[in-house]
């Protein structure tokens, strides 16, 4: 009885894969009628079956059927049991089929995963672990994990990881220099020199030194040689008590030299040299120099260095008490002080010769 039923088995499978090797290559009625009679009847059913559901999602409608996601369900159940359910597809192609079936599996073991009665987290505290994970580098899962149930939430690790891996682009071993900015802007201070050029074309530089925290330009300096001891001795000017900021952020320019730097460290002041052809590393003070060439430079013609000096002077007076910043959320670094208005109006203050305006209330 056992070695009958074996025998069937294996008589059934060998029709099945001989109907497989011979069934894509024939193309006529007679042909097809004769591989069918060594067919079994479940292969028949099956495949007359998946040609039925086909048939009915093109009467659905026409011309362009629509295949939703339960035909593709009946689709990948009845290839399974097809052999020649490649032959068979007219509407669909092969590899949608394993498309199908991919994204099916994928989905039940996502339910079986998922234990039944557990709540999705609301979009309050997933919000509230993107912004821990955000203003905390330093904190990993199981420190924000412990945040969460200080305040009465009961968050898994492994879930805590899913969200802050989509705000956290890769490990890194201590702070971003973004973070560094910061955390700290307030003793921090940043310089830079801008070339501009004079009516005949001289270079003519200018050193830039700016406070981040205010976006105040603290003091500019013209020169057409920029040597190493004339950068230091603008440093000097700039700390007259030789105590400064404790950073001053530079960029690796051969102008500012070994003499500068032992001006700085004799003000307590570190260096933070900026990586090569990366002006973001210096980014408030490179804002600056741009808005200072749109806004001055390209629209005024240099005659000399005391005409350069009296011009930046003052744009940085119009840019520190005047001018609305955006990083500042529209505020202004040091405005001027202004008495109290006592009637409506303004007054029209205009700034290079009318190259801007100010406007305040009139007093």
């Amino acid at each position: 009885m056992v070695a009958t039923a074996l025998l069937r088995i294996w008589l059934e499978r060998s029709l099945e894969i001989l109907a497989g090797w011979i069934r894509p290559r024939t193309t006529t009625a007679v042909a097809g009628s004769a591989v069918d009679l060594i067919r079994t009847c479940r292969q028949l059913l099956m495949e007359n079956a998946l040609l039925r559901r086909q048939l009915i999602v093109m009467q659905r409608q026409l011309p362009k059927p629509r295949v939703s996601w339960r035909d593709r369900a009946l689709f990948v159940v009845l290839a399974r049991f097809t052999v020649t359910w490649k032959s068979a597809l007219r509407i669909v192609q092969p590899a949608t089929i394993l498309r199908c079936h991919r994204d099916l599996f994928r989905g039940i073991w996502r339910r079986r995963s998922n234990p039944k009665g557990r709540k999705a987290l609301s979009t309050d505290t997933v919000e509230l672990i993107r912004e821990m994970a955000i203003k905390n580098q330093l904190w990993g899962a199981e420190r924000i994990r412990g945040e969460l149930l200080k305040l009465g939430m009961r968050v898994s690790k492994r879930t805590i990881q899913k969200y802050i891996r989509s705000v956290r682009r890769s490990p890194r071993e201590g702070q971003r220099w973004s973070t560094f900015l910061r955390n700290h802007m307030a003793e921090t201070r940043a310089c830079d020199f801008v070339q501009a050029f004079d009516a005949m074309f001289r270079p003519i530089f200018a050193l830039v030194f700016i406070e981040l925290s205010s976006r105040r330009v603290l003091q500019v300096g013209v020169t057409r040689k920029p040597s190493a001891a004339w950068t230091a001795q603008q440093l000097r000017n700039l700390t007259p008590g030789g105590v400064g900021p404790r950073f001053l952020i530079r960029d690796r320019d051969d102008k500012f030299g070994q003499e500068f730097d032992r001006v700085a460290e004799g003000g307590g002041m570190e260096i933070l040299k900026t990586p090569f052809r990366a002006p973001n590393a210096n980014a408030i003070c490179e804002r600056f120099i741009g808005s200072m060439r749109r806004e001055c430079l390209d629209h005024v013609l240099i005659l000399g260095e005391r005409h350069l000096l009296g011009v930046l002077n003052e744009y940085v007076r119009y840019f520190n008490e005047e001018r609305p910043h955006q990083g500042l959320n529209q505020g202004i670094p040091a405005p001027a002080p202004r008495g109290r208005s006592q009637r409506l109006g303004h007054v029209t203050k205009p700034v290079l010769g009318g190259l801007h305006h100010s406007y305040r209330l009139a007093a």
